[in-house]
């Protein structure tokens, strides 16, 4: 979808109804009609006896028999690092709990994946696919990724979590963008035990057809859902609880069509991020996020509700959020563009329509390219062709926050038929070109430009 296409199609659109046309591409995996207990392969319920081999024994006796379901039935099952292949939906039953075991060496070996936006090889993620077709994570039951701030989340340093002189992932984290800037071969960024850099919850890489539904998910030790350079993703009517340091609730990073749809996030970071990975090592895979949708999902506590950035150095474009609801004093920004001159890549084609802002800690609207390291790199980035349309927003700091560059302003920003309401200070509007409000009251005023 190019610019002009974009704009038509935001001006077009009279009602949630329509939507865009990559959504016909976007369809949950199906599984064949086979079921397999992990149980029968040796699991034990109760939450004492680890069942992290059963379950990946019955991952591959399902695999290995063309696929269905691998069910975690009623109870309480203690795992380590889950492997999904392809045509296995692991199906989390009503009132069962897939408890994650707080020992980091169950996570081992390393395997390739995505840390931040840098690969490199790291600690397993608690559920991980690799270069799989039709992965599935199903069910009413829930996935306790076990992290308190005694457990994953002291190892960052961050969140008054961890006691003074416990290790953190600093020298690691600094060590690992280090290696990214630099071109090392991934295979040579080696980390997991002494590193510190804590592993994602859930985490698809380079996998096509992804199902994750109605599964609760508790106390991650940092992403919650990360598909990576994945395609055709559906999340849907997921719950998602988790407070600690770098909780994101779902983080679609180089993948395309995405749908998140019916979701309720409450967490300790961005509810939603979209992302393209960091630095020199995001232009280096070169991979867009592209072609997302985010319905009818609801946000509680987080830094954004919908953020793009900051890691999108590959790009970020065609992103449509329509009827969400984001009510917290506890969320600071509804709708958030994060990034800087060190990223660099383009973010656009972005609208966020029909929604319904209870009251958010800064502001509803939120672009700032002077996010960390700010201006000084050779990399500047490029945001344009953004759209609000139909948003109200009961309670914030500012109504709109919006920070270019004077050699990169900010390029047609629209907002359409929007109400802020107890906005407490003035509009922040820096190095900005093409910003149009038509219909847009704040605290019962005309905005007039």
């Amino acid at each position: 979808m190019n610019r002009r296409e974009f704009l038509a199609l935001a001006a077009a659109i009279p009602c949630l109804g329509q939507a865009p046309d990559f959504e016909t591409r976007i369809r949950p995996p199906k599984f064949p009609d086979r079921d397999f207990d992990i149980r029968k392969h040796g699991a034990i319920e109760g939450g004492k006896q680890d069942a992290t081999i059963a379950i990946n024994k019955a991952i591959a006796a399902c695999a290995g028999a063309g696929g269905g379901r691998v069910v975690v039935p009623a109870g309480i099952f203690l795992t380590g690092a889950i492997h999904l292949k392809s045509a296995v939906n692991l199906h989390v039953s009503k009132n069962a709990t897939l408890l994650f075991n707080r020992d980091p060496t169950l996570y081992l070996p390393t395997v390739f994946t995505r840390w931040e936006g840098t690969e490199c090889m790291n600690y397993s993620p608690f559920i991980y696919a690799w270069e799989q077709t039709n992965i599935g994570i199903t069910g009413e039951g829930t996935l306790d990724g076990n992290a308190n701030c005694d457990f994953w989340w002291n190892w960052s340093g961050k969140g008054g979590c961890g006691k003074k002189g416990e290790p953190t992932q600093a020298a690691a984290r600094a060590a690992l963008v280090a290696m990214g800037d630099k071109d090392v071969p991934v295979k040579e960024r080696v980390f997991g035990e002494g590193s510190w850099l804590r592993p994602n919850f859930i985490q698809t890489y380079r996998t096509t057809n992804v199902l994750i539904e109605g599964v609760t998910i508790l106390n991650s030790p940092m992403w919650e859902i990360n598909p990576v350079l994945c395609r055709n993703v559906t999340v849907r009517n997921v719950k998602i609880n988790s407070h600690g340091p770098n909780n994101d609730g779902c983080d679609p990073e180089s993948s395309s069509d995405v749908l998140i749809d019916g979701c309720e996030f409450d967490t300790g970071d961005d509810c939603i991020a979209i992302k393209s990975g960091r630095n020199r090592d995001g232009r280096r895979v070169g991979v867009a996020t592209e072609n997302v949708i985010v319905r009818h999902c609801s946000m509680k506590d987080g830094h954004g509700g919908v953020t793009i950035g900051s890691e999108a150095s590959g790009g970020v474009r065609n992103v449509f959020v329509e009827n969400c609801r984001m009510d917290s004093p506890h969320l600071n920004v509804a709708l958030r563009i994060k990034t800087n001159s060190y990223r660099g890549g383009t973010i656009e084609n972005i609208l966020m329509r029909n929604c319904r802002i209870g009251q958010v800690a800064q502001a509803a609207l939120d672009i700032d390219l002077f996010y960390e390291e700010g201006e000084g790199g050779q990399f500047t980035p490029t945001v344009r062709n953004i759209a609000m349309e139909d948003v109200t927003c009961g309670r914030s700091k500012v109504a709109v926050s919006l920070k270019g560059y004077k050699n990169a302003p900010l390029q047609d920003i629209r907002l359409t038929r929007c109400a802020f309401d107890h906005a407490e200070k003035e509009n922040v509007i820096q190095n900005v070109t093409g910003l149009r409000a038509t219909d847009v009251t704040i605290n019962g005023k005309k905005w007039s430009l």
